[in-house]
Parts: structure tokens; sequence; C-alpha cells
């Protein structure tokens, strides 16, 4: 079976936004791959935390995952700072890795850009992504489009470091992506995020889902109900298409298109739509949050499995490199 890998950021509660956009293709793609999901918590600490707030948001994403369908059976789901090989290949990766390369990343240089005082850990960030990868050897990485360069990074490392030590040993990995590729925030100008306060929480109450869809941006150009519409520009309508039937998503394009609804009669549909597909998985966040300890067991557990490839990855690359 070949294998995957994916990593997300310990920010808390899911948002709808990486559910559609990542973790809902891990949950169908754990039955056609061995998959390996990540919380990374160690690219988190690049910037400024608490870290009490760290242990908080690292158990809330954890908690978010299992509702959201990643079955600790299928998957091996663990935290990051729990498997220490990671942080040992990216220092040896570090090591094989140009600084021009690094310098020329896009998100580096945008973040960057806005710092008086850049970390180290900034820079090699993509170095710590190529290594969470290729420590498994997963030959297949789900990941949003804005993430291509730092895989295309993490396929030259694996080049470098075959070329120079053992042909062929670490597997080039390949990009797969969804096809919820970019998900909008409920603004309509930006991808969603919580730094933008324009998401929607994956555990939300319906009422509370409900007070952020309602104000949503939908097309421009409907100043009024009797204006006709173009779904395709449309925001709630993209998310239609993630959240409702097909034949749903034809009737809202024709409603749209016709001025047969209004706006706020498409977000009521989509509402119901959502919470449709949301209503479970609250329920599991809720039982799952009643049960912390069975919580951090089940990290424990796959990280302990995580670790027995990892370390055997790092014992070869040891031995390749002189260092055993």
């Amino acid at each position: 079976m070949p294998r995957i890998f994916s990593g997300i950021q310990p920010s808390g509660e899911l948002h709808i936004g990486n559910y559609l956009g990542a973790v809902k293709n891990w949950v169908e793609l754990q039955h056609e791959f061995e998959s390996i999901i990540c919380v990374v918590d160690y690219h988190a600490i690049t910037g400024t935390y608490e870290p009490a707030d760290l242990r908080r948001r690292t158990m809330e994403m954890g908690i978010s995952l299992l509702a959201a369908g990643i079955d600790p059976a299928k998957a091996v789901l663990f935290v990051q700072s729990r498997v220490p090989e990671h942080t040992e290949l990216a220092w040896i990766f570090n090591t094989i890795t140009p600084v021009g390369e690094l310098e020329r990343q896009t998100q580096y240089k945008e973040k960057a850009g806005r710092l008086e005082s850049v970390p180290a850990g900034l820079l090699n960030y993509p170095v710590l992504q190529a290594a969470d990868i290729l420590i498994y050897k997963a030959d297949t990485v789900p990941v949003g489009e804005d993430q291509l360069q730092h895989l295309e990074l993490s396929r030259d490392t694996a080049r470098r470091w075959n070329a120079k030590f053992v042909e062929g040993y670490f597997p080039e990995p390949q990009a797969k992506l969804t096809q919820t590729r970019r998900i909008m925030g409920l603004d309509g100008q930006a991808k969603m995020s919580k730094s933008l306060g324009n998401t929607i929480g994956l555990l939300e109450p319906p009422a509370a889902v409900w007070e952020k869809l309602r104000p949503a941006m939908t097309d421009p150009a409907r100043v009024r109900k009797t204006d006709p519409g173009n779904p395709d520009v449309c925001n709630i309508y993209q998310l239609h298409k993630a959240f409702s039937t097909p034949g749903t998503v034809d009737h809202v394009a024709v409603q749209c298109r016709s001025a047969g609804w209004g706006c706020i009669d498409c977000k009521k549909v989509l509402h119901a739509s959502m919470e449709q597909e949301l209503a479970p998985i609250r329920e599991r966040a809720a039982a799952l949050q009643a049960e912390p300890n069975k919580v951090r067991e089940l990290l424990d557990d796959g990280a302990q499995r995580a670790r027995r490839i990892a370390s055997g990855t790092m014992s070869e690359v040891r031995q390749a490199m002189g260092l055993d």
C-alpha cells in the first residue's frame, strides 16, 4: 500500500476551511493509503506563543482530527514533538540544503518581510517539512497549492541526499491536490484563516454558524433580491458544492441566476446542508472532550507507531553517513 504523510499545525479547533481543504480528504485517503498524520507542534514554535496555549491547541487539534473521522485503527495519528527523529533528520538535511534555496521560498519572503528580527527556524521551516515527509519515506503528500513549493524542496532534498549517500533511498514525494483546494473566508476577500476572523469553526453550534453565515459575502452584483446573480463568483455557492448534494447545488445555481431566491434563502439551505455533515462531528468531539485521557492514549500510541518507522529510517541514514 502506498504511504502518505500529512501535517497540520496545532491551531486549536479545526475550521471548515482546513476541514474541507485537507482533513476531509485525509479521512477518505486513509482507506486507500497507509496514512501518517501529524500535528506539527515544532513548526508552531517558529512564531510567538504561550506554552500552556500550545498544549491546549495541540489537544484541541487532536480531538478535532479524531472527531472529523481520522481513525487510529487505519491511520497513524501523533504529535510531532513526540518523535524526536524529525528534528534529527532536519539537522542532517540542513547540512545539504543551500541557504539561497531557502531564501527563495515564497512563504519565507512574505513572513520575513513583516518581521524586524527573523528567526532561523522560519528560514529552515521547509527543511523540517522535508524531514517530516522523508523520514517515513512517504511517496504521496496531500497538499494545498500554497505548499507546492515546499514539497518541491522536499523532492530536491531527497535527490540531493540520495546522490551523495545512497541512490534511490528516499522516494521523491508527489503532490496530491484535493478537489477543494482553496476555501475563501466569509468576507470573500482572502483564504479562510483564524487570524483574519473569517472562519466557521468545525465544532461551533448551529446558531453560531448561522450568525456567521447570515452576513457572509455573496455575489456583489446582487444588490437587491430581484437582481440575478452569478453563482460562479459567489463564495456561498462554493460552500454549497462542498456541503450540499449535487441536486441541491444545481438547484442553487438556477435560483441564483434567475433571482428565484434571495441570498438569505440560499444561505438557509447551505446552513441545513452543513448541519447534516457537522452535527455528527460535534457529537464525536463532545464524547472525546469528556475523555481527555483516552485522547492522550490514542496520540501516544500513534507516536510509538510513528517512532518505530522513524527510528528505522534514522538508523539507516546514520549508517550511510558514517554516524553510526
